[in-house]
C-alpha cells in the first residue's frame, strides 16, 4: 500500500497547464490524460462522480443544489455526506485495507463523512446576525490546531468579490499539516482558486494565466511534502470553464408566462416554488425546471426552447432532478433572477448569501460593476459597524450589471480536450491516455495498491 494525495485543482485544463512549471513537471515525470466529466459539469456534482465511481442519475448530486421537493425549499450547497448515494472510495479502500485512513481537506459533502480527518469551510453564525469567517474540523481538535499554525480560515477570500488565492494557500497548508502530523493514507485536496478570475475575466486573457502561475506556487509546499513521505500524487479538475458573457434569465421568462408566482413582503419579491407551475434552479450553464404539474411539460419545454441560449433540454434521471434540465449554449449561462424591476428584488439579492438565493449568482465574485466605489464604501462602512458589535449588511453585489460583468462560466460538456478537465499523476507505470470521471475512484485505488 502506497500513501496518495488527490489535488482537485478546480478549473483546470491542458491550457493552463503551460503557465503552471510545477504541475507540468509531475505530468513529465509520470504522466498527463485528458478526464472525461458528466452532466452537469459542476463541482458537487463531478466530485461525487470521482469518489463514487457513479453518475449523477445514480448518486443523486444533480447539481450544486436542487430543489427539495419534501421540504418545498431551494437549497444549494448543502454539506452533510448523506445527500451522496453509493460506495464511497474510502469505503471501497476498507473493504482491501482495514483502518485506511483518509483526509478530506475542503472536498464537498464533507460533513459526516466516515473519514479520519476533514476541513471544511464553516462560518460562524452568531445570533445577532453577525458573520465570522471559521471552518468546520473533524475531530473537533484539529481546529485549533490548524489555526495555531495558519492562522484563521480565511473565509471572504474563499467566495465573494475578495475571492483571491490565500484560501488556496491556507487549504494548501493544511494540507501540509495534516500529512507531517498524522499521516493519512489518502489525502484529499481541494483547490479553488482558478474559479475566481477565469469566471470574472474569462480563461484566455493575463488574469487566468497569472492564477494558474499564482494555484502552481501555492502548491509547491504540497508537492514537497507528499514527496517526503513517498505519496503517489493525482491532480486532476472537475472541468473546464469556457468564455461566457451572455447572461440567459430563464425565470423571467417563466414568470412573463404566467409559470413562475412570487409573494411580497416588505416591499420585496420572493420566488414561491409551493405555488409556481414552472420555476428553474440556476446552476451555471445547466438550469433545473421543475414543473408541478405533468400536464404543463410539454408546454413548459417548447417555451424554454425558443428562449435565446438555451441549446438543448436534456434528463438527468434522478428524481432529485427538474423535469426538464436546459443546458446553456457555449457563450451563455443561466441567472437565476425572478423579479422584473431591481426595487422589487429581495436584499440578499445584493448580498453574497450563497445559501438564500435559488441559484448559484457569480455576481458574487465582482463589487457592483455599475458603482465599485460606491459598493466598496458600503463594504467599508459595514466593516466597521461590524467592528463596533452592530448590526450590518454587506450589499456590494450588482444585479443585471453584475451578470453582465461575467466572462467564463462551465456546467456543459466541454467542446474540445484543450478546454476540458485533465488528470496528472506522478507514477507512470499506471499511464493511460484517457479516463472517464467515473474512473477516478477505481484509479486512485490502483495508485494506492488496493486493486488491480
Amino acid at each position: 500500500m502506497k500513501p496518495v494525495v488527490v489535488l482537485d485543482v478546480v478549473g483546470l485544463t491542458p491550457k493552463l497547464l503551460r503557465h503552471m512549471p510545477r504541475l507540468s513537471r509531475l505530468a513529465q515525470t509520470g504522466f498527463q490524460a485528458s478526464l472525461g466529466t458528466v452532466l452537469p459539469a459542476v463541482t458537487c456534482t463531478v466530485q461525487s462522480t470521482f469518489l463514487t465511481g457513479a453518475p449523477p442519475s445514480e448518486h443523486g448530486i444533480v447539481g450544486n443544489g436542487w430543489y427539495f421537493r419534501e421540504l418545498g425549499e431551494v437549497f444549494l450547497w448543502r454539506q452533510h455526506n448523506r445527500l451522496v448515494g453509493g460506495e464511497k472510495l474510502w469505503d471501497a479502500a476498507r473493504a482491501v485495507q482495514p483502518g485506511y485512513t483518509v483526509a478530506n481537506i475542503c472536498w464537498w459533502y464533507a460533513m459526516g463523512a466516515d473519514v479520519n480527518w476533514t476541513v471544511t469551510p464553516r462560518p460562524v453564525y452568531h445570533a445577532d446576525g453577525r458573520k465570522d469567517p471559521d471552518c468546520y474540523t473533524y475531530p473537533p481538535a484539529l481546529h485549533d490546531e490548524l489555526e495555531g499554525a495558519l492562522g484563521t480560515f480565511p473565509l471572504f477570500s474563499y467566495w465573494g468579490a475578495n475571492a483571491g488565492i490565500a484560501s488556496s494557500q491556507w487549504i494548501a497548508g493544511a494540507a501540509v499539516q495534516i500529512m507531517a502530523t498524522h499521516h493519512p493514507d489518502l489525502t484529499l485536496v481541494y483547490v479553488p482558486h482558478l474559479d475566481y478570475d477565469l469566471q470574472r475575466f474569462g480563461p484566455d486573457g493575463p488574469e487566468a494565466a497569472a492564477a494558474a502561475a499564482a494555484v502552481d506556487a501555492a502548491l509547491a509546499p504540497v508537492l514537497e511534502a507528499a514527496a517526503r513521505r513517498g505519496a503517489t500524487v493525482v491532480a486532476l479538475s472537475e472541468y473546464g470553464i469556457t468564455p461566457a458573457s451572455r447572461p440567459v434569465d430563464i425565470n423571467r421568462l417563466l414568470r412573463s408566462e404566467g409559470l413562475l408566482e412570487v409573494y411580497t413582503q416588505a416591499g420585496m419579491e420572493y420566488l414561491d416554488p409551493w405555488v409556481s407551475r414552472a420555476f428553474a434552479v440556476a446552476d451555471h450553464q445547466v438550469a433545473h425546471v421543475y414543473v408541478r404539474d405533468k400536464a404543463d411539460i410539454d408546454h413548459v419545454a417548447k417555451i424554454c426552447a425558443a428562449l435565446p441560449g438555451v441549446a438543448d433540454i436534456v434528463d438527468l434521471g434522478h428524481p432529485r432532478a427538474g423535469e426538464l434540465v436546459l443546458v446553456a449554449e457555449p457563450d451563455a449561462w443561466f441567472t437565476y433572477y425572478y423579479w422584473l424591476d431591481d426595487k422589487r428584488a429581495p436584499d440578499f439579492a445584493r448580498l453574497v448569501e450563497i445559501h438564500r438565493k435559488p441559484g448559484y449568482d457569480p455576481a458574487e465574485l465582482f463589487f457592483d460593476p455599475a458603482g465599485p466605489t460606491a459598493a466598496k464604501g458600503r463594504a467599508g462602512l459595514a466593516l466597521l459597524r461590524k467592528k463596533l458589535g452592530l448590526r450590518y449588511s454587506m450589499s456590494v453585489v450588482g444585479l443585471d450589471a453584475g451578470a453582465r460583468a461575467v466572462r467564463g462560466s462551465h456546467g456543459r460538456l466541454p467542446g474540445s480536450s484543450e478546454d476540458g478537465p485533465v488528470l496528472l499523476c506522478s507514477d507512470a507505470g499506471l499511464a493511460r491516455d484517457s479516463f472517464e470521471a467515473t474512473e477516478v475512484k477505481d484509479f486512485v485505488l490502483r495508485a494506492a495498491g488496493l486493486a488491480s
